[in-house]
Parts: C-alpha cells; structure tokens; sequence
C-alpha cells in the first residue's frame, strides 16, 4: 500500500489538469502580439489566428502590447496564469536577444513554455545604389580597402538588422560603422539618399525598392533561396555559411501550461500554418513557415539565445544589464 501511495498522489494531481485539457478551449483565447498593428509580427500573428479560431472553435483573439522592442507583451504572457488562454506569438528579439542586451523580467526558458517555431523571415543584406559593388566578394574587397569608411543602417541598437552587421563584420573581418534609426523606414530612407551604405532587414521590407532599381540585393542571410527573391544568393552560396540572419516568429505560452493543453494549441497551429490561404499569404510576405514540436522549438530558443550572446560579447555591443 505505501508504494502505491506516491502514484496514487501523482494521479490526483494529474486528474485536474486531464479535465481542464479535455475542456480546452471553452472560451477565448487571447493571442498577445508584442508590437503595435501592421508589422510582420502582427500580420503572422492575425492570419494564423484567424484559422485557429475555425479549428478550435473559439475566438483566437489578437492584443497589441507593444514596447522595448517585444519585451513588455512577451513578459505578460510569462506573468499569466498556465492555463493555455493567453499565448503571444513573439520574435527572436523578444526571446533571444534582449535578454542579452538589458534587464528583462522574464527568462526565456524558465518562464515561457515553446509550443512552435511559427515562421522564418530572412534578413536581406542590400547597397545603396552609388556602391561599387554587387556581390558580397566585391562588397568586402571594398570594406577591407577602406577600413571605417562604409556604414550600415539598422532599424534600432540591438535589433536583429544591427546584430546581423555585426555578425557580417565579424565574419567577414571587415571594420564598418553602425549608424542606427528608429526603425526601419528611416533607415530605408537614408539609404535611397545615398546617406549610408548598406543594411539587413526583413526581405517584405526590401523587395519593392529592390524590384525599382532603387537597391542593389547582395545576399539572403539563410541557407537555401526564398521564393520570394530567387535570384539572390544566400550567404551559405556567397561562402560565409556562418552568416545567417533570419528573423523569426514563435509561439509560446506560460511556464507550467499543462503538456496536454500545449499539445493541442501546437496541433491547432500546425494545422493553421499548413492551411493553402495562410501559406500563400504569408509567403508572400517573405515569412517561410515552419511549425515543429514543443521540443524541437525549446532547443532552437536555446541555439539563437547562445549565437546572439555570442555575437554581442564578442561584436562589444553595449548591454544595459
């Protein structure tokens, strides 16, 4: 009888949360987007929501928190109850690099239960026009020739279009100055006015100046081609397969969510991100759509948070820690 005592108290505590699974959803769900309307962020966010509700059966429904850059809606979610009604669909910044770079009020995997990586959008490196260059060989050659002299916008400190400078110039072994905006608008602006000289950023952002003629595209921080731009090489093709600098969208809930109720919002999104409408309204913002395990999704947190960390010691990146 006494060894049947600790199962007995495991299946006590596990009946509740058996019982709250098998009635999940029975009410809305609350789907946190860490930044304002419009993004890339939110119009993921908003088309997978939108089926997630007819696969469920209740209203998936979208709350805009924004500030510092995804934090601040990321550490609701970590705050709110485990009971699967308020999940965030949030970004690499939000969970892997911020928590490098400033005091967050969450950790990442301690307090954030993955359920899937929802989608990759690549960041595109682009030159002004008035650059001598069209590949990443000319592009370096003209660095290395004139240490200090070339710039690179980004669309803020700490970004993932100002990391993936960074991480260009440490591959590369090339001495170019970051100049940073609020934003990315700015930062495009500056470089069609030939005031900077190059940039990552999201490809939806890049491609109508790129199809203008107003930029000039060098490489895809990814390691295969996206449909999107298929005649730009990847930076895998242009030799520096270290160099990869994909944005990317996951979902997450609260730590202690129970696996059976995680379980079905993985299912439900899976399904969604599989759906024909949200695959070709999505690709057609650049985001290349994933849709892997819990687990799967928990060690690439972890791989992104240790590449970042990596590249703001040893880039030198000012922290606020």
């Amino acid at each position: 009888m006494k060894a049947l005592k600790p199962l007995l108290i495991a299946l006590a505590l596990l009946c509740p949360a058996l019982a709250l699974a098998q009635d999940f959803p029975n009410k809305p769900i609350k789907l946190i987007v860490p930044f304002p309307p419009g993004g890339p962020n939110d119009i993921i966010a908003r088309t997978i929501a939108q089926r997630m509700t007819e696969i469920l059966k209740q209203n998936v429904l979208i709350d805009n928190r924004g500030g510092q850059g995804g934090v601040l809606g990321t550490d609701v979610v970590a705050k709110s109850p485990p009971d699967g009604y308020t999940i965030a669909i949030t970004s690499a910044g939000a969970l892997a690099i911020s928590p490098s770079l400033e005091k967050v009020a969450y950790d990442t995997l301690k307090d954030l239960q993955p359920i899937t990586l929802v989608a990759k959008v690549p960041e595109m490196l682009v030159v002004a026009t008035s650059v001598p260059a069209n590949n990443m060989k000319e592009l370096i050659a003209l660095a290395k020739a004139q240490p200090g002299k070339l710039n690179f916008a980004s669309s803020g400190p700490g970004s993932m279009p100002h990391l993936a400078g960074e991480l260009l110039k440490l591959t590369a072994k090339i001495d170019i100055v970051h100049v940073p905006y609020r934003g990315a608008a700015p930062a495009v602006n500056d470089l069609l006015g030939q005031q900077v000289q190059m940039v990552f950023l999201d490809l939806p952002i890049l491609l109508p100046q790129i199809e203008a003629g107003k930029l000039k595209p060098i490489a895809v921080g990814a390691r295969a081609r996206v449909p999107s731009a298929p005649n730009v090489p990847t930076t895998t093709e242009a030799g520096m397969p270290d160099l990869q600098t994909e944005n990317w969208y996951g979902m997450v809930a609260p730590a202690n969510t129970p696996p059976a109720i995680v379980a079905i919002l993985n299912k439900a999104t899976v399904e969604a991100m599989r759906d024909p409408g949200v695959v070709a309204k999505l690709s057609s913002q650049g985001a290349i759509l994933v849709g892997d395990t819990p687990d799967q999704f928990r060690a690439f947190i972890d791989s992104e948070i240790k590449k970042w960390a990596k590249v703001i010691k040893d880039a030198g990146v000012p922290t606020q820690k």
